[in-house]
């Protein structure tokens, strides 16, 4: 039997229906949410996420305010229109576009902006609210993953949950959260031993490595349901994740497709940061 496909880009459509509502009643006490997305250079992919971005932002009726800044930049300028963004009245959410050129400091960046307003979820005061169970924005993608998972109807309380990938972006995030909702987690990394037989214990595996098609169907245990974080270009322009599609979705109980399985949610995610931070 083939696994029920746990398609994001339909969930993503229902949670922005709601924020719209949302955006909608906050506009009546005059208050207008506003996204603040800083882009430095000409990276393709990252040009392509902002366009996305904007037009998710509209959607629901989030301003959307755009900083195109060229690659060489400097660093204290960047830092001076973070400032800038932290003060502005009309911005309820940051983002600055990561990767950022290499002369730049990511973490300095990421540090700068008003942890109220950080839409990504990537400022350390967050991350460690994040840690600590306290209330927080919460990184996109992670935030994503978990509810991809209730949508698969499965409880993770008590399950046995693998994360394949340690990133501070999503694999780490993504324990904690799993461990938030009494999951037993593991984390698997490119120094795991015997990987194989770790994601085999897995009632909820979620691949977050990077590489393409990395978890085939041996690795997975029957009725598990696999989150595919991964999104891996291949020649011809092919987008893959790091899940072998074809070969898991005969294993699995629920799968995400890739595309339109995590990436939809992450934008999602974006906006009700922005939107929680409004409220607030």
């Amino acid at each position: 039997m083939s696994a029920v496909v746990l398609n994001g880009r339909d969930l993503a459509e229902k949670m922005k229906e709601n924020m719209k509502a949302r955006v909608e009643a906050l506009k009546k006490k005059g208050v207008n949410p506003g996204l603040a997305v800083v882009l430095v250079g000409d990276n393709p992919a990252s040009q392509i996420y902002v366009r996305m971005k904007k037009k998710d932002c509209a959607e629901v009726g989030i301003t959307s305010y755009e900083y195109l800044r060229d690659k060489t930049i400097s660093e204290d300028e960047l830092l001076a229109l973070v400032d800038e963004l932290n003060k502005d009245e009309r911005i309820h959410g940051i983002l600055v576009q990561l990767p950022l050129p290499d002369h730049i400091n990511e973490i300095k960046i990421l540090e700068r902006i008003d942890p109220e307003k950080d839409a990504d979820g990537f400022n350390p005061i967050n991350m460690g609210r994040l840690l600590t169970g306290a209330e927080s924005m919460l990184p996109c993608t992670p935030a994503g993953v978990m509810e991809l998972i209730k949508l698969s109807g499965v409880e993770i309380k008590g399950k046995d949950c693998v994360v394949v990938g340690r990133s501070n972006i999503v694999g780490k995030p993504a324990a904690v959260l799993l461990l938030r909702e009494h999951g037993t987690v593991t984390i698997c990394h490119s120094r795991t031993k015997n990987l194989g037989e770790v994601t085999r214990r897995a009632d909820i595996l979620v691949a977050a490595v990077g590489r393409a098609n990395m978890i085939t169907a041996g690795m997975v245990k029957p009725g598990a349901v696999v989150i595919d974080v991964g999104m891996n270009r291949l020649e011809g322009n092919k987008v893959v994740g790091d899940v072998d599609y074809e070969g898991v979705k005969e294993v699995a109980s629920a799968i995400t497709p890739v595309p339109k399985g995590v990436g939809p949610m992450t934008r999602a995610m974006l906006l009700m940061n922005t939107l929680k931070a409004a409220e607030r």
